[in-house]
């Protein structure tokens, strides 16, 4: 009994052994017969597939797209920021009258264009009145010594009743007489009036109370408050004009403080305004102002644009381009041969045979002229889609049933 137990146990074991081979050889035949069948080479050409997807055309689809070898192009190095358009402040000039008074008349208005020394406005001035009663005792005074010199000079040479000291008394007179003549009519030269007018003055006794206040320099009235019977005084805000040389216009931007070391005065400037679409203002950087804003972390940047015929208004909203560096020429590709895809990288698409067409991502810098720098993913002479590479892009994402 126990040896016939003894036998049913060895052959469970041999039946197991036997089992467990059968499962050993069955799994190592299942996992050769893949590996039999693929063909040469098939793993890594999936694996490129995956790399750069590609599409391939027919010879109607290939006249919706344009071919061409990858080139280079000269990108300027440029920055943009925004500013206004303001009037230069050294060429700006508040015409403040020399004395009180209350103003007459205007003689010019705003907008008016004048010339140095061109009347403004004038003014009815005391200070002047009393300048011009003085003006005219003096002339008085010396016409009078004049005539008692020259009768003390007649007398004096006849012996009659006129000593030396009556002489040189009179000498003084006269002398002093001419001195505050002389004095008079510099103070009322002083108030603008002329040679000629002064003489008038003094020939009709009467006295002449328009102060004329003239412009300063030539330019443009840029300011103006000067009605009638307003009392004016030197210095005293607001100035009844303004008178500006509008051929130069400063423009005022303001750039981010880590683009500030950037700028530098004598770089050239070219500026646009909503007013003239499509007219660019030439200049150049005169100033980099020191301070930053602390609030914007912005630095101005100031520009002086020549306006010859006075087009650019005060106020004015305006971008800038400044180019910053020498232009560096690139790897470069048309804009309509690069296409933004929905994950935000940008890709191209080359090709070997003009017939099958690869997708291939590529990193852009700057743009310029219809160019795309690319500063990744192609290399000159290669060949590329130039034109029409979102027919590709959409061919891919759904590629047509016919």
């Amino acid at each position: 009994m126990k040896h016939s137990s003894d036998q049913n146990a060895a052959r469970a074991v041999i039946a197991t052994v036997l089992l467990m081979s059968a499962s050993l050889l069955l799994e190592s035949g299942c996992g050769k017969k893949p590996e039999a069948s693929a063909a040469p080479g098939s793993n890594q050409a999936s694996n490129s597939a995956a790399a750069e997807p590609g599409v391939e055309l027919t010879s109607n689809q290939l006249s919706s797209i344009k071919i061409g070898p990858v080139g280079t192009f000269q990108f300027p190095v440029e920055k943009e920021a925004v500013g206004t358009i303001t009037f230069v402040d050294n060429l700006s000039v508040q015409v403040f009258p020399p004395y009180q008074g209350k103003i007459l008349k205007a003689l010019v208005e705003l907008g008016d264009e004048v010339q140095k020394g061109q009347p403004l406005y004038t003014i009815d001035s005391p200070d002047l009145i009393q300048a011009e009663s003085t003006l005219i005792g003096a002339a008085a005074t010396f016409n009078m010594s004049s005539k008692e010199l020259a009768r003390a000079k007649d007398l004096y040479s006849t012996n009659v009743g006129v000593s030396q000291r009556e002489l040189e008394q009179a000498t003084s007179d006269a002398q002093t007489a001419e001195g505050a003549l002389k004095a008079a009519r510099d103070a009322v030269r002083l108030f603008g009036k002329s040679e000629e007018e002064i003489d008038q003055i003094v020939a009709s006794h009467k006295v002449d109370s328009e102060l004329v206040v003239r412009s300063p320099i030539a330019g443009e009235v840029t300011a103006y408050d000067a009605p009638p019977g307003l009392l004016v005084q030197p210095g005293t805000a607001p100035a009844p004009f303004s008178v500006a040389d509008v051929s130069v216009k400063w423009m005022l931007a303001n750039v981010i403080e880590t683009d500030s070391p950037l700028f530098h005065a004598g770089q050239p400037v070219a500026a646009k305004v909503a007013a003239y679409p499509g007219r660019t203002f030439d200049g150049k950087i005169s100033k980099v102002y020191a301070g930053v804003d602390p609030n914007t972390h912005r630095v101005t940047v100031r520009s002086e644009i020549a306006d010859p015929q006075h087009e650019l208004r005060p106020g004015m909203l305006a971008s800038f381009v400044i180019q910053v560096q020498a232009p560096t020429e690139a790897t470069a590709m048309p804009v309509n041969g690069v296409v933004r895809e929905g994950n935000g990288t940008m890709t191209a698409w080359v090709t070997k045979d003009r017939k099958r067409f690869l997708q291939r991502n590529v990193k852009l810098g700057l743009q310029n002229g219809g160019m795309y720098q690319i500063l990744d993913g192609l290399q000159p002479g290669e060949l590329a889609v130039t034109d029409g590479a979102i027919f590709l892009d959409n061919m891919l994402l759904a590629p047509p049933t016919d």
